[in-house]
């Protein structure tokens, strides 16, 4: 009695597996910009949602469209701390995707779904992770850790995450080691609907340069005022160059990375308590945080 697997039920497999890409194909573009090949996928009619760290910083952007034709992007708004950019094109097609709030469980199918010269590209793999909320190394609040066990092409960055349903989850990005992480549906919507109502994201500015070190004759960490911005928050609040800071907000400080992870848009105009050492001194600070200036 042979116990191999009738050539039908494989034929029934692959064409299941095929139509989840079939059906995300005709929102999903590829994104061109000068030293770079990406994938992208329209979130809203004319507007399309990209990785940014796939984009150059100058340069045209163009799109080619499922199918290949080729049209001119331009940039709405770039979000470098959640990985979201928001390119806007003259075409009131191809038709936009619905994004999904959640994603499958730990060991779920899933695919990323990308284009190269308007021609699908795609990986198949599972949900290798699911976790809480999390900040990225720039200090972007993102909704949950979905990370993926499969290996993307660096062309299909930006594209589609999808479950075995063709539900798209969010959007496929590179993390560290080429990790590849899902940046989940809520934090997209979030930050792609305030780029295109503003253009960025505010992010909290001190106006200081800063530098770690460490506390002398301890283990615990600080951070040394290189330079203050003198039309800056930490300038008007009289911290000066030389000044090292220990605590914030009664925390005590972990290094630059700690304050940069801080400074998210809710803390913008809020009022926040600087212990600082300065000649050796104790000196208590109270410092509202601005906005970070474009430049």
């Amino acid at each position: 009695m042979s116990n191999a697997i009738p050539a039908v039920s494989l034929q029934h497999l692959s064409n299941a597996l095929t139509d989840v890409v079939v059906k995300a194909a005709p929102s999903v573009i590829a994104v061109h910009s000068t030293r770079s090949r990406s994938s992208g996928f329209v979130w809203r009619p004319g507007l399309i949602v990209t990785a940014d760290e796939a984009l150059d910083d100058e340069g045209d952007i163009a799109v080619a469209l499922p199918g290949g034709e080729m049209a001119a992007a331009r940039v709405v708004g770039r979000d470098p701390t959640t990985d979201v950019a928001l390119l806007r094109i003259d075409r009131a097609n191809p038709p936009p995707v619905m994004l999904e709030s959640a994603s499958g469980p730990a060991g779920a199918l899933a695919w990323a779904v990308g284009s190269l010269q308007g021609a699908s590209i795609t990986a198949f793999g599972t949900v290798s992770f699911v976790g809480g909320p999390w900040r990225s190394f720039r200090g972007g609040e993102i909704d949950s850790r979905i990370e993926l066990d499969l290996s993307l092409r660096r062309a299909g960055e930006g594209g589609l995450a999808l479950d075995a349903s063709s539900r798209a989850f969010g959007m496929v990005v590179f993390g560290p080691r080429r990790q590849v992480l899902v940046i989940p549906a809520a934090t997209i919507e979030r930050v792609a609907a305030t780029l295109e109502t503003r253009g960025r994201i505010a992010r909290g500015y001190l106006g200081l340069g800063l530098q770690p070190t460490k506390l002398d004759g301890d283990d615990a960490l600080g951070v040394m005022v290189m330079s203050v911005d003198p039309n800056g928050p930490g300038a008007a609040a009289g911290v000066r160059q030389g000044d090292l800071i220990v605590q914030w907000n009664d925390r005590p400080i972990q290094g630059v990375r700690m304050l940069l992870r801080a400074l998210g848009p809710d803390i913008v105009g809020s009022t926040i308590k600087l212990a600082l050492r300065r000649g050796g001194e104790p000196v208590e600070i109270h410092l509202t945080v601005g906005e970070r200036p474009e430049t």
